[in-house]
């Protein structure tokens, strides 16, 4: 499978680099997950888009320090684009600087989601009120939705359900094209995370959304 053998490849380079460092990844697990610095590996994130022929999966690596991710890379192969997150630095979209957009009403946002039937119960009516509000909800995106955030061509990305590896790295990258992500209290995101993620291109929009969604 690709996606064993990518993590593979990305482990072993980490190995020789940075020895001591931690692993976590959805193919082969974790290691030394008590390390200070600890980096967090989906080789493809989006499968059924990848088995699917769609280039909107993506290859994610963050980089944790003390729980907190500080480095997120993602990457799509087939399109050649590459979003670079580092913190306290502007993120980048292959090499030059990416900003979200400006959008503070729930009204006049765009809003990506992987697909409907991730939010269940009491999720899935906080969803609605939300799906409700926007000006317009996309499907499909996985990670890629959230690339497209941080370049300003949507202003809300809500996921649950994710692991670790699904969003460690998107963190950054959101945050360094001047947007919030946090879980759907408006706490900052980490290892203890419960999977509910919510990502905003403009801090007034995101929150207003943590509003909405806690009503």
């Amino acid at each position: 499978m690709a996606d064993r053998g990518a993590e593979r490849a990305i482990r072993d380079i980490l190995a020789a680099e940075v020895p001591g460092h931690g692993i976590i990844g959805e193919e082969f697990g974790i290691e030394r997950a008590d390390a200070r610095h600890v980096w967090v590996i989906d080789p493809v994130d989006g499968t059924k888009a990848f088995i699917s022929g769609l280039p909107i999966f993506g290859t994610l690596i963050a980089l944790l320090r003390d729980g907190v991710p500080v480095l997120g890379i993602m990457d799509q192969p087939i399109s050649g684009e590459r979003w670079v997150g580092a913190a306290g630095y502007p993120t980048t979209f292959n090499g030059s600087p990416a900003r979200a957009r400006r959008c503070a009403a729930i009204s006049d946002a765009t809003a990506f989601a992987t697909f409907p039937e991730q939010f269940k119960g009491e999720d899935a009516v906080r969803f609605r009120r939300l799906y409700d509000s926007t000006k317009l909800v996309r499907y499909g995106t996985d990670c890629y939705g959230c690339g497209m955030l941080a370049i300003g061509f949507a202003d809300l990305w809500i996921e649950a359900g994710l692991k670790l590896y699904d969003f460690a790295a998107l963190v950054p990258i959101v945050q360094g094209a001047g947007g919030v992500m946090t879980d759907w209290m408006g706490r900052p995101l980490g290892r203890e995370s419960d999977g509910r993620v919510l990502a905003a291109g403009d801090a007034e929009l995101h929150r207003r959304v943590i509003g909405l969604l806690a009503a």
